[in-house]
């Protein structure tokens, strides 16, 4: 294994190869590359729902900016029993994600094509290894998310692949794709149809630990949510509609693509966006 190694647009560019130009950049502006690689608990300023409670239904929150401690970053939070552990596998522009319960695991995006080892990096350093890997799941096709979908599915045997019906057939795997479509159970997570960045984009619920992993259907900046970005999303009327639907789970951490994550209340700065 190597070490981990920035992507910057330089070699995103130079991995892309022919013919997908057209979709390269969407994201480089909206955010500076994290530090490094994190694992958290999700957060839970909240008591800890119930675990059997999965209900989407939407649910009253403050539309007021959140305002959080700096020094907040580094303190363990406890975990609500049955809730996924998250890591952060940073790639430099872009991010993905590593979903852990009962020692079972979901890789949520693949990031540029050549990103496996750093997936296989995070993997080693929570002390699993691909064979635990039962999930790949494709917020959408656009390739600093899903372009080492196929390297990852070669390394993960075991594992199923999962995307949004209207993006797969823009994606290549080297096996089938299962469509993931609105309110379907994967590992325990709620699967949320967020058309507009792509018409297949989906974001993935953790209706347990509070833990909404939102791809590109919003970024972060500055500690709060932001939207998607205009430049690089298919139709903004309907991404705009993705925000709004999101602003009504119950979610605590906000995992995105392009930005840092964001710890304690995550929903109400996106229903800050929509206020």
């Amino acid at each position: 294994m190597r070490a981990d190694r920035p992507r910057t647009r330089r070699t995103f560019l130079a991995q892309l190869g022919k013919g997908t130009g057209a979709l390269i950049v969407f994201g480089l502006a909206a955010c500076a590359p994290a530090a490094s690689s994190s694992s958290r608990a999700p957060a839970t300023d909240a008591p800890p729902p119930d675990p059997t409670d999965v209900s989407l239904d939407p649910v009253d929150v403050s539309l007021d900016p959140i305002e959080s401690d700096p020094g907040d970053e580094d303190v363990a939070t406890p975990v609500a029993e049955g809730a996924v552990r998250w890591t952060r596998v940073n790639l430099g522009f872009v991010s993905a994600y590593i979903l852990v319960r009962d020692g079972a695991a979901a890789v949520v995006d693949t990031g540029v094509a050549g990103s496996e080892d750093d997936i296989e990096n995070a993997l080693t350093a929570i002390g699993l290894e691909w064979g635990a890997v039962g999930h790949v799941i494709l917020t959408h096709r656009h390739p600093d998310h899903a372009g080492s979908v196929a390297a990852v599915l070669d390394r993960a045997r075991d594992a199923q692949a999962y995307a949004g019906a209207e993006d797969i057939p823009s994606i290549d795997a080297p096996r089938e794709l299962r469509v993931a479509a609105d309110g379907d159970d994967v590992f325990g997570l709620r699967i949320v149809t967020t058309p507009g960045h792509t018409k297949g984009h989906i974001s993935v619920l953790d209706p347990v630990g509070r833990v909404l992993v939102a791809g590109d259907a919003l970024n972060t900046a500055d500690r709060k949510a932001t939207g998607p970005n205009p430049e690089f999303s298919e139709d903004m009327k309907a991404a705009d509609a993705s925000v709004a639907k999101l602003a009504k789970l119950r979610f605590e951490t906000l995992l995105v693509g392009h930005g840092d994550p964001l710890e304690g209340g995550a929903q109400a700065s996106v229903a800050a966006l929509v206020g």
